[in-house]
């Protein structure tokens, strides 16, 4: 029997199934009863479309984001919707005439899988899918791109980890470079701790009692204390020579020296050169008796070096990085 005399009958056979699908593949179907399916308030991009809550869709298109028990499809028209699978969806793929689709999990539902879905808008605006179709050549496609797309991405997070590590470490170097400079910077930078003056008689650089208490209670102030250094400057009232004044304020000095040297053990080391300026730095009037008093003077100043004394750094978190 010739095959040609059924051709008529079996592309009329076709074109009647093409007219019958052909209002659910274009457009969408006619209103039904609200559905009892109702799903929590879900926060959607405004660029994906809202499906009508009760109306069935069906539509053809390509998984562009999979997440969870939803995934959003773009048709043809580059219009996005979100499509919610639950536990009565059936997902196959197309079958022929004398045989049903194979059945897939819902895991398989990957991005690039070109998909026909049918279902119900709910009232957060998704399609709940009763059916998914697609071919398995597009299923194929789908798994091989997920093959060679997937490791990509993983390697891309691996590197973007990496880099947010590098990020953390480098700006934690930097702040140390920071404030290793700052303390070199003030390597000849002094701050005064501690200062006192003690007073002699006319003529004299013998320490009086009270001057020696004096450097006593300054000698204690310098125990433990770190990256300090004496400052010794001697000075004389107006009366006399200038080269009597300069020998006379630089012996009152070194008997300063000698004392906190002597009866405290500080180490010569710590002593700036001691210094005479004779009259030169008056700190009162030297016509009346009370202000030569006060000039016949040593100060006395235990500095501090600003960056020896800097404690170090603390150590930067690397916990939450940020990029430059």
């Amino acid at each position: 029997m010739s095959f040609n005399r059924f051709r008529p009958f079996t592309v009329g056979c076709m074109l009647a199934a093409f007219m019958l699908a052909a209002p659910l593949v274009l457009g969408q179907m006619t209103p039904t009863q609200t559905s009892t399916t109702t799903t929590t308030a879900r926060e959607r991009n405004t660029a994906i479309r809202s499906v009508p809550s009760g109306s069935k869709m069906k539509f053809r298109g390509v998984v562009i984001e999979r997440s969870g028990d939803m995934f959003t499809i773009r048709d043809r028209s580059r219009a996005d919707y979100q499509v919610l699978i639950t536990d009565q969806t059936s997902i196959k793929t197309h079958g022929g005439f004398f045989r049903s689709g194979k059945k897939y999990p819902v895991t398989d539902i990957l991005r690039g899988l070109i998909v026909e879905v049918e279902g119900k808008g709910d009232n957060a605006g998704a399609l709940v899918a009763d059916k998914i179709r697609f071919n398995e050549s597009d299923m194929r496609a789908a798994i091989t791109s997920d093959t060679r797309v997937s490791p990509v991405e993983a390697n891309q997070e691996r590197l973007a980890g990496q880099m947010d590590e590098l990020y953390a470490v480098a700006a934690e170097a930097r702040a140390e470079v920071k404030a290793v400079n700052e303390r070199v910077s003030s390597l000849d930078d002094y701050d005064v701790q501690e200062s006192v003056s003690v007073n002699f008689r006319t003529n004299s650089a013998v320490l009086s009692p009270e001057a020696k208490q004096q450097l006593d209670e300054l000698a204690v102030k310098t125990q433990g204390a770190r990256a300090f250094m004496i400052e010794v400057a001697g000075h004389t009232d107006a009366t006399g020579s200038d080269a009597k004044n300069f020998r006379l304020s630089r012996a009152r000095a070194d008997a300063v020296v000698q004392y906190l040297a002597v009866q405290h053990k500080i180490p010569l080391r710590r002593f700036i050169t001691p210094m005479g300026f004779g009259k030169t730095d008056a700190v009162a009037d030297n016509t009346s008796p009370a202000g030569r008093q006060q000039n016949r003077r040593v100060d006395v100043k235990m500095i501090i070096n600003r960056g020896l004394n800097q404690a170090p750094a603390p150590a930067t978190s690397s916990a939450a990085p940020t990029r430059p």
